[in-house]
């Protein structure tokens, strides 16, 4: 009879599917390269909607401008000798003022789109993104991208875009039919009046509309953002043990540490004064120089094989050895490599090196 046990596989633990958040390294690596979530379309409609709010601030001020410009040039400029000197004077003059009429609708288009960039990316400087790329010009590359998923949705919205646009002149125009029959019987300053406001109707219903739009793209864009920085469980993994380090790595770091720690201590256990012993799990080496130690120092100390190559290294090199178990259990478990003799085992070890001068000859 043939097996029908089916048992479920999750491929996300092989660590192939991108399920995960991004982690922070990743979003910081994503926006060095200037890949941050961020809409072209809020942009474009704050300047539009920026730009009306200026001229229904300052539409009075700049018409002001405007008129006594025209008005100086046909009372007082018609008749001017023209020279180089004069000329260039009148340029000088003229290109102050226009400055001066737009800098309203400059300086708060200028601000507010400032703003706005800040409020969606904050401040980044970055110089990856203007950096030329030869691998984006692959004809094949290319061809993809304009046949992708991205490039469907944005020709979806333009074509969205067009036709609410479209709708809202239509709308707007249509409201206004009786006015423009009317046109003919009012005089010039009517018409413009009349023009502007229109203008300025039509104007401030398109950039709310554009802007309701660039809000929904932004959201849109922040989800595509967050979509591609999806990662592994693999990755974070790997992204892990970059930071921290490979543990297999680190490991045979630390071992070549204590080998060339080990190698080190070794070498001093020729300039030790005795070995205490205990005497065979444990072994300390005294070192005491009356000229330069206050109290005798730990040069080396070891456990079970180490203590045994202590003990060999010593007899090799004529250093006495001594057994004493309590004095080499508390000197190992209580000191380390460079430590001198706790106080309280001071009599203890003065005893020690006392018989082991004796032994040598030497005195104190």
């Amino acid at each position: 009879m043939p097996n029908t046990k089916r048992y479920k596989l999750d491929l996300q633990h092989f660590g192939g599917d991108k399920t995960e958040k991004a982690t922070p390294k990743k979003r910081q690596d994503a926006r060095k390269k200037g890949q941050v979530a961020k809409s072209a379309e809020i942009s474009g409609a704050v300047v539009l909607l920026s730009a009306l709010l200026s001229l229904t601030m300052f539409g009075g001020f700049m018409k002001e401008r405007f008129m006594s410009l025209f008005l100086d040039i046909f009372q007082n400029r018609m008749m001017m000798e023209v020279t180089a000197e004069n000329v260039s004077k009148m340029f000088n003059e003229y290109g102050m003022q226009i400055l001066i009429l737009l800098a309203p609708l400059l300086g708060i288009t200028f601000l507010l789109a400032l703003v706005v960039n800040f409020a969606q990316v904050g401040f980044m400087a970055t110089g990856e993104g203007i950096t030329p790329k030869f691998s984006k010009i692959n004809p094949i590359k290319g061809f993809k991208n304009i046949f992708s998923m991205r490039s469907f949705v944005e020709f979806l919205k333009s074509i969205f875009k067009l036709v609410l646009i479209a709708y809202l002149v239509y709308s707007t125009l249509w409201g206004e039919k009786e006015s423009f029959a009317s046109l003919s019987h009012i005089d010039a300053e009517g018409v413009f009046r009349f023009v502007a406001k229109l203008t300025m109707n039509l104007g401030i219903k398109i950039g709310a509309v554009l802007f309701i739009m660039a809000v929904l793209d932004y959201i849109y864009q922040k989800y595509e953002h967050e979509k591609s920085l999806k990662m592994s469980k693999q990755e974070i993994k790997d992204e892990y043990k970059k930071m921290e380090g490979d543990p297999i790595i680190k490991g045979k770091i630390r071992e070549r540490q204590r080998r060339m720690a080990m190698q080190r201590m070794m070498q001093e256990v020729p300039k030790a004064d005795v070995i205490i012993t205990n005497p065979t799990h444990f072994a300390v080496a005294l070192k005491y120089d009356g000229s330069q130690m206050e109290a005798p120092q730990i040069i080396a100390k070891g456990q079970d094989y180490v203590a045994l190559r202590i003990r060999e290294l010593a007899k090799e090199h004529g250093v006495m050895t001594m057994e004493n178990k309590p004095l080499a259990r508390a000197l190992f478990q209580r000191t380390e490599i460079g430590d001198v003799v706790p106080a309280d085992l001071f009599q203890a070890v003065a005893e020690v090196l006392a018989y082991v001068y004796k032994l040598k000859g030497k005195r104190k």
